[in-house]
């Protein structure tokens, strides 16, 4: 096995670490091929996938971890429970598919199409989706701490994520949940744990953060416009040029004294 392919395998659990700082393990990019075979590829084909289905019937769980399987055409599929740890999804359709409760820790999924898929209660940890669409899919009550860079969320529900019986998720600061520049216009992220989330630049017009917990998050550039954040805890993040002018709710955000670079932010 070549170097590149042997850093490939080993990043995911790289990047769960917690000793590796987020920017330790993003230089370690610099030794995958994405355009390798590993991660342009797939070593199963939709009829395989369709069989495993079909024989594992209604409990579901169908168990593809580690496989290549990007490229394919997975749209409207149902892949509840399924165990897609590690596995390569790049480029992959699976629009409509039905991954609620699924395991896609590790997984790669750059340039997936997840439009209107059920992710319900799915655990999405150092799972790399960046450029990923999920327009309307459901994350809600998903474990989510990931790598979602430029990735489209229009109108997504991510509500209730990271949060155990009402409270932030015990491990919700162990592993970094990126989404700078992605676009969550519209998105519901009701009642959601987003401690340490990094949200610079990240559109999120008429999105729904009622609720929700931004503390230590970073802000800065993010576009709030018309976003409703009534109830949500600003505690410590950072809103250094974020446009706040027209939120609604400001007179109810929880701790926004307490946020940093208030001063930066735009507010009227």
């Amino acid at each position: 096995m070549s170097a590149r392919m042997v850093f490939a395998a080993l990043l995911g659990a790289i990047l769960v670490s917690t000793s590796v700082p987020p920017t330790r393990a993003q230089d370690l990019w610099q030794y995958i091929d994405l355009n390798s075979d590993a991660f342009t590829k797939a070593d199963v084909t939709v009829d395989e996938v369709k069989a495993a289905i079909a024989a594992a019937g209604s409990a579901g769980g169908v168990d593809f971890s580690g496989k290549q399987l990007n490229r394919l055409d997975l749209s409207g599929l149902d892949l509840h429970g399924a165990n897609l740890q590690a596995a390569k999804l790049n480029g992959t359709k699976l629009s409509g598919a039905n991954l609620a409760g699924a395991n896609l820790n590790q997984s790669w999924g750059l340039d997936a199409d997840f439009t209107g898929a059920n992710l319900e209660g799915a655990t999405l940890v150092s799972a790399q989706l960046i450029r990923a669409k999920l327009d309307e899919a459901n994350l809600s009550h998903a474990r989510v701490a990931c790598d979602l860079t430029q990735a489209s969320l229009l109108k997504a529900h991510l509500d209730g994520i990271n949060m155990t019986d009402g409270k932030p998720s015990r491990d919700s600061r162990r592993h970094p949940f990126i989404m700078r520049s992605a676009k969550l216009d519209g998105a519901s992220v009701t009642n959601a744990g987003l401690i340490g989330a990094v949200l610079e630049f990240a559109s999120l017009k008429e999105a729904n953060l009622s609720g929700s917990i931004l503390a230590g998050a970073a802000l800065a550039g993010a576009d709030f416009t018309n976003a409703n954040v009534t109830k949500a805890d600003f505690n410590a993040a950072d809103l250094n040029s974020a446009h706040m002018e027209t939120v609604v709710g400001r007179d109810q955000i929880v701790n926004l004294d307490k946020a940093r670079n208030v001063d930066q932010a735009y507010m009227k």
